[in-house]
């Protein structure tokens, strides 16, 4: 979908956008450059508690969140937020947003049903990026098994490796 300056700014101003993370001034920072997009609705939690409730009661279209939090980390946000049936949100765009970088907790975002993943420090660039892409392409909410979530971008099976080419040398 083509879309022009003007439109992303619009979308992005209408967004309510939920900023879950145990540190205050990362809540802050992470405001800020929400505020420095354009979106106009910040709220916070400082707790996976907290944030339950509110995308319960305050009906954010956007869920940012840390990875390591006390009471409830980010992982298991997810797991209960992505729980039809028990959740009453369970389809709200998810951004983990985190400072470790392991690649295990990439893919285990993936696996529990994040929507995009971004590393500290976040450009906003990057966050611009993420939020425009859950807003334009939006993908499919998927239930297959035990997994509930977007549905992958690339099936992991198409990712064969190519065949050699002819008189080409590995060295």
């Amino acid at each position: 979908m083509n879309v022009n300056a003007k439109h992303a700014e619009v979308l992005i101003q209408q967004l309510r956008v939920l900023v879950v993370d145990d540190n205050a001034f990362m809540r802050e920072v992470v405001r800020g450059l929400l505020s420095h997009l354009g979106v106009r609705t910040v709220m916070e939690a400082g707790d996976g508690i907290a944030a339950l409730e509110l995308i319960r009661s305050a009906s954010a279209d956007v869920v940012v969140l840390d990875w390591e939090m006390p009471l409830l980390n980010g992982a298991e946000l997810v797991r209960i937020i992505r729980s039809p049936g028990v959740f009453p949100v369970p389809d709200i765009p998810i951004i983990m947003l985190t400072g470790h970088l392991e690649r295990w907790r990439v893919v285990e975002a993936a696996r529990i049903g994040v929507n995009e993943f971004l590393c500290k420090p976040v450009s906003a660039k990057s966050m611009f990026d993420r939020l425009l892409s859950i807003l334009l392409k939006p993908r499919k909410i998927i239930h297959t098994g035990e997994y509930y979530g977007p549905a992958p971008r690339k099936p992991v099976l198409q990712l064969t490796p190519e065949p050699p080419v002819e008189g080409a040398s590995l060295h």
